[in-house]
């Protein structure tokens, strides 16, 4: 199963193009290119039920917000024979537990950071206040805490919250800080959709891990790699190796590419068909068959899938459809196989849900309303526009109650994807064509593919703050923590760009 070489070497990024400008050891670079490709289909042993992460507990403060306690702790998982794992975890040793709220509730969380390093909690996908958002501005020292509160203001979606402190968010996640966070609606709960959390409704945070002989977590950039870690082994919700027994006709997987680095072609082994009923911001309009589903890290999805009484079913990574430049694309995982999970359906299956033929609304944001259009071109390692992340730096303001149209481009042959603070966006063309059916709900990660160019909508509402800003960035962590991220704030009416803690400069 394992395929990279513990070679020296020395890197060098060449426009889109890589270097070696010193090999040693065994081999040559023929070797090496055939060698990279990591395949364990039919090779894991599902051996572990899949772990379900249990609902967080809330209650009432006087206010009639639900509050949330979240500890940020060291600990140790048992995650393979021998010796246990030192990990990070949220009210637990290794992840955190799937808040779930609903549109309309005020809820706040006091968050205590019981880690000897800084860190912070931020609610990727939420709509909410930049001063609620939990970006590197709101970092808590050791020994610290965080009480933010907001109400829920979005459609029923799958959210994820996980660590945003600068430089060291890849850290933060690979060591296990991330949970899920859960939106309903109460017309998303009209619908007859399988929502029985844990039974047919079923969240799998999709990480991949590489371990030392001792058992601990290897956190040094895979060989050849432009996009820093991709683990050799795969965990769901903190599972290594896991079966979940169906007990359901149909069963709705909410997957999230949890991982630091890598991507996910997800589709089956046998190529069954399945429903892809959700993106990032919510429920897609209708639902949408197919095969295969890519995601990039940061990218939520939620699919349908229906089973057989008494069949075994593998969830597997396939081989990139798109998004890598030869010969990068095999150092970096894009001719991949990963076995995923198995899923054992029971001899007979309860059938008392459905796919309605309506569920959620569509994008509608007019590009011809656009207050403002910008242009985001990534290259590198670090770099937006020509310039690296500079957290004294506010890159521009953005005029609340307005529509603005964006074009992302990836500059160069290296992966990269795109992810936006506080909106969902509304992706409008890729390279002057109708973006592909899994891109046209709303979106707030999404993976750029070389030389293709993303338009995107995006409204911003509600929330104002010249002072604050919430960040754009590339959601390869090894990239975002080396300078690939920008900053904007949200302004009222009169209202210009304000400090940010630190020196500051604007641009635009």
């Amino acid at each position: 199963m394992k395929r990279r070489k513990a070679l020296k070497w020395t890197l060098i990024g060449v426009g889109g193009g890589v270097g070696v400008i010193a090999l040693g050891g065994a081999g040559s670079l023929a070797y090496l290119y055939s060698d990279a490709r990591l395949d364990t289909a039919g090779k894991v042993d599902f051996a572990n039920p899949l772990g379900i992460p249990p609902l967080a507990e809330s209650s009432p403060d006087p206010s009639g917000a639900r509050v949330f306690n979240l500890e940020i702790k060291a600990g140790a998982t048992a995650l393979k024979p021998g010796r246990e794992t030192e990990t990070w975890g949220i009210n637990g040793d290794f992840l955190g537990p799937t808040i779930r709220a609903k549109r309309g509730e005020e809820i706040a969380f006091s968050v205590y950071n019981g880690l000897d390093e800084g860190t912070s909690i931020h609610w990727h996908g939420m709509h909410l206040p930049a001063v609620m958002d939990g970006g590197p501005h709101q970092e808590m020292e050791p020994g610290g805490d965080w009480t933010p509160q907001w109400t829920i203001n979005q459609p029923a979606a799958t959210l994820w919250y996980h660590p945003h402190p600068h430089g060291r968010t890849g850290a933060h996640v690979y060591r296990g800080l991330a949970g899920m966070f859960i939106v309903d609606d109460e017309e998303s709960e009209a619908l007859p959709l399988p929502s029985e959390y844990g039974v047919d409704d079923v969240p799998m945070i999709v990480q991949d891990r590489n371990f030392d002989g001792d058992n601990q977590f290897k956190d040094g950039g895979s060989f050849l790699s432009t996009q820093g870690i991709l683990g050799e082994e795969i965990t769901v919700n903190g599972t290594l190796g896991p079966y979940f027994d169906v007990t359901t006709r149909l069963v709705r997987l909410r997957l999230l590419n949890g991982s630091v680095s890598r991507l996910y072609n997800f589709g089956f082994a046998d190529d069954r068909p399945f429903s892809l009923i959700a993106t990032d911001g919510g429920l897609l309009p209708t639902a949408w068959e197919t095969n295969r589903l890519q995601l990039s890290p940061g990218e939520r999805a939620e699919i349908v899938v229906a089973f057989e009484p008494g069949e075994t079913a593998v969830l597997r990574s396939h081989p990139a459809d798109e998004g890598y430049t030869a010969p990068l694309g095999r150092f970096n995982g894009a001719d991949d196989r990963l076995d995923i999970c198995e899923f054992r359906a029971a001899e007979t299956l309860a059938d008392e849900t459905s796919i309605p033929e309506a569920m959620g609304t569509a994008p509608d944001l007019d590009p011809s309303e656009a207050a403002e259009e910008r242009s985001f071109s990534l290259s590198g390692f670090s770099q937006i526009n020509g310039e690296s992340m500079d957290l004294g730096r506010i890159d521009f303001g953005v005029r609340e109650g307005t529509v603005e149209v964006w074009e992302v481009s990836n500059a160069d042959g290296y992966m990269h994807n795109f992810h936006v603070h506080d909106v969902q966006f509304q992706v409008l063309s890729v390279d002057g064509a109708e973006p592909p059916e899994r891109l046209r709900g709303w979106k707030d990660t999404i993976q750029l593919v070389p030389q293709r160019k993303y338009r995107l909508a995006l409204r911003f509402a509600d929330y104002t703050d010249p002072n604050l800003p919430y960040m754009y960035h590339c959601h390869i962590l090894a990239h975002e923590d080396t300078g690939m991220m920008g900053q904007f704030v949200v302004l009222g009416e009169g209202e210009a760009i304000g400090q940010v803690p630190g020196p500051v400069h604007s641009h635009g």
